[in-house]
C-alpha cells in the first residue's frame, strides 16, 4: 500500500479534470461518489496541509484516507474509504497502517476515528491498529456513533 498526498489538482481530476502528471489508473467505478469527493476536497482544504491520501495498491487507486482535524492533543481525526469494487481486500487496514507511521513522523500523538455501531470491517480495521473503542457520543449528523483512539 502506498499512500499518494493528494493536492487539489488530484480532487479536480476526479472531479472530472485532466489527471495530474502522478496519477494512478482508478479502481472500476471509481473512488466515491463526486459528492464524497466535493466534501473531501473541502474539508482538506479547511485542515491545511497533507491531510488527505489515495490508496494506491499495484498502481491503481483503491481509496482515500484523510484527516478530517487535529486536536488540541495532537492527534489527527481520521476518516477513509475504500472504492466498492475494492472493498474486502485489506486495503482500508493498510492505509490506516501507512497513516499512522505519516502521522508519527510528523509529530502527531495519535489517531481518533469514529464509526457506527456495528458497522461491518471498520470496527474490525481500526482493532487490528490498535484502536480502542473509548465509548460513544451522539454525533450533530450521524446520531451515535463509537469513538476510537490509538496513541503513541
Amino acid at each position: 500500500m502506498h499512500l499518494l498526498a493528494m493536492t487539489d489538482a488530484h480532487f479536480a481530476w476526479l472531479l472530472g479534470e485532466p489527471a495530474p502528471a502522478d496519477a494512478p489508473r482508478l479502481a472500476e467505478g471509481g473512488l466515491a461518489p463526486a459528492e464524497i469527493v466535493a466534501l473531501l476536497r473541502g474539508v482538506a482544504a479547511e485542515v491545511g496541509g497533507e491531510a488527505a491520501w489515495m490508496m494506491v495498491s499495484d498502481g491503481e487507486g483503491v481509496g482515500m484516507i484523510s484527516v478530517k482535524e487535529r486536536d488540541a492533543k495532537g492527534r489527527w481525526d481520521i476518516g477513509y474509504g475504500v472504492a466498492p469494487s475494492r472493498e474486502g481486500r485489506g486495503h482500508a487496514g493498510a492505509a490506516v497502517a501507512a497513516l499512522k507511521t505519516i502521522a508519527q513522523a510528523a509529530g502527531a500523538t495519535g489517531l481518533t476515528a469514529e464509526t457506527l455501531p456495528d458497522s461491518g470491517a471498520s470496527p474490525r480495521v481500526l482493532k487490528r491498529n490498535g484502536f480502542v473503542c473509548i465509548g460513544q457520543f451522539d454525533h450533530p449528523e450521524d446520531g451515535m456513533v463509537d469513538q476510537w483512539v490509538v496513541e503513541w
